[in-house]
C-alpha cells in the first residue's frame, strides 16, 4: 500500500498552538516501524500541487494571495495558521499527497495520504486549519486525467465539510457525504449531497448505525468510480474538539465498514487523515495508524481487508 507523507515539510506554529502538527511525523514513524516488521507499506514523497491542479478548484486571486503572502489579516485568522513560506510548501505537498494517493488507489485499490482532509477550504477561502481543499483538488485532477467520471467524497471527520460542499454544490459528478457533529464547527454549514448530523455525546452504537446509513445512501446507491475517504480521528471520545463519545474500537469498525462496502462495490479508496485533537497525541496516532493497517491488510482485530479489482467499465 502506497503512503504519501508530507511531514518532512515542516509547519512552523507558535508555542502553544492547539493544532497537533507533530502527529504526522509520529504517524509516519509508527507506520515505518510496522513496515520494518512486515506491514506492506511503501512510503513516497508527494509532489507539490501545481497551479493547474489548484486552479481547477480554487479562485485564481485566492491562490495568488496564498502563494505570495498577500492574505489579509482576516483571512489568516480564518485559516488559523500564521502565513509563512513553509506553510505554502506544506499546503502544496499535503494537497499533492491527496492527488498522488488518488492516482495510486486507482492503480492498486487503496492508498493514503498521511495528512490532509482539508475540507473547510472553499473555492476562494481557507478556514479551520485548511488552506487548499485536498480532496476536491484530487477529485478534479482524476477527472481531468480521464481516469474517473464520478467521485464520492466520504467525509467522516467530526466537522462538516463545508468547503467541499461549497466547491461541488452545482456539480452532479461529485457526491459529498458528511457525517458530523450537528452542533460542532462550522456553525454555518454549507449543504452537501448528503449531511447527517449527530448530537453531542453520540457513542459507538448510534455512530456506527449512522455510518451504515451514510454508506447505504451514498456508496450503496450512487455509482462512484473512486472514493476519497476522510478518516477523521476526531469523533474519538477523548478528542478536545470532537464532542462525541466514539471509542477507538468504534472508529476501527467504522473504517472496516467503509473498506468492506467499497470492496463489495469494486470502488478504489484513497484515504486522507482528517482531524484529531486528543490531549494525548499518541491516541490520535493510534487511530490513524489503525486505519492504515486495516487498509493495508495487516492483522488487526476482525481480520484483514484485501485489495479489490479497479478500473472503469
Amino acid at each position: 500500500m502506497r503512503l504519501f507523507p508530507s511531514d518532512r515539510y515542516p509547519l512552523p506554529l507558535p508555542e502553544g498552538h492547539r493544532f497537533p502538527a507533530t502527529k504526522y511525523r509520529l504517524l509516519r514513524e509508527r507506520l515505518e516501524a510496522h513496515a520494518a516488521a512486515g506491514a506492506a507499506f511503501e512510503f513516497i514523497q508527494p509532489h507539490a500541487a501545481t497551479d493547474e491542479e489548484l486552479l481547477r478548484v480554487h479562485d485564481r486571486a485566492y491562490v495568488g494571495r496564498v502563494l505570495s503572502g498577500a492574505l489579509s489579516a482576516a483571512e489568516v485568522r480564518r485559516i488559523g495558521f500564521p502565513w509563512s513560506p513553509q506553510l505554502v510548501e506544506r499546503s502544496l505537498r499535503s494537497t499533492g499527497a491527496a492527488v498522488d494517493a488518488a492516482a495510486a488507489a486507482l492503480e492498486e485499490g487503496v492508498a493514503a495520504s498521511l495528512a490532509g482532509g482539508t475540507h473547510h477550504a472553499g473555492s476562494d477561502f481557507g478556514e479551520g486549519y485548511c488552506v487548499f481543499n485536498d480532496t476536491a483538488v484530487a477529485a478534479r485532477e482524476m477527472q481531468a486525467r480521464g481516469l474517473v467520471r464520478r467521485v464520492l467524497v466520504l467525509d467522516l471527520d467530526v466537522h462538516q465539510g463545508n468547503g467541499t460542499a461549497e466547491i461541488f454544490a452545482s456539480d452532479p459528478s461529485v457526491f459529498t457525504a458528511s457525517l458530523h457533529g450537528e452542533r460542532n464547527f462550522p456553525l454555518r454549514k454549507h449543504p452537501g449531497s448528503l449531511d447527517v448530523g449527530l448530537e453531542d455525546g453520540t457513542a459507538d452504537a448510534d455512530y456506527l448505525a449512522a455510518v451504515d446509513r451514510v454508506l447505504a445512501l451514498s456508496l450503496g446507491c450512487w455509482p462512484a468510480d473512486l472514493v476519497l475517504y476522510i478518516a477523521g480521528a476526531d469523533p474519538f471520545q477523548g478528542d478536545r474538539l470532537g464532542r462525541l463519545a466514539v471509542t477507538q474500537e468504534g472508529l476501527l469498525e467504522r473504517d472496516r465498514m467503509v473498506l468492506t462496502a467499497a470492496r463489495a462495490a469494486g470502488v478504489p479508496v484513497a484515504i486522507v487523515c482528517g482531524g484529531g485533537y486528543a490531549a494525548d497525541i499518541e491516541r490520535i496516532v493510534d487511530i490513524h495508524a489503525s486505519t492504515m493497517l486495516l487498509a493495508a491488510g495487516a492483522q488487526v482485530p476482525g481480520g484483514p481487508v484485501r485489495k479489490w479489482p479497479t478500473g472503469l467499465e
